[in-house]
C-alpha cells in the first residue's frame, strides 16, 4: 500500500511540474502613433500600415517587429512627418506627431 501511495504522489507532482513550465508570450512590440493630422496615413518602414486617420486624436496601435524602424506620416502625396526610432522586444513606443515637424 505504501508503494501505491508512494508512486501516486511522485506521479501527481511530476504532473504538476510540467503544468507549471507553460511559457509565457512575450508582450507584443508595439509603435503607437498619436497626433496625426486628419485623413492622414501611417506609413512603417516604406509599407503602409495605419488606415486614414479621421480623428488626430485617436492613436492607432501598430505592431512590428522589434528592431529600427521608420516611421511616416503621409497625406496624399506628401510625408508630412517622418521619424527613425528603435523598439525594443515587448516595448510600446509611442510616435507623438508635431505638425509641421519632422526629425
Amino acid at each position: 500500500m505504501r508503494v501505491f501511495v508512494l508512486v501516486t504522489l511522485a506521479c501527481l507532482s511530476a504532473c504538476s511540474w510540467f503544468s507549471s513550465r507553460k511559457t509565457q508570450l512575450p508582450d507584443p512590440t508595439e509603435i503607437i502613433v498619436t497626433g496625426a493630422p486628419a485623413g492622414s496615413i501611417v506609413f512603417i518602414d516604406g509599407l503602409q500600415t495605419g488606415q486614414a486617420v479621421a480623428l488626430n486624436d485617436r492613436p492607432q496601435v501598430l505592431n512590428v517587429a522589434a528592431g529600427a524602424h521608420k516611421v511616416e506620416i503621409h497625406v496624399a502625396d506628401t510625408i508630412v512627418y517622418r521619424e527613425d526610432t528603435y523598439v525594443s522586444p515587448g516595448e510600446r513606443h509611442v510616435v507623438r506627431v508635431l505638425s509641421g515637424l519632422s526629425r
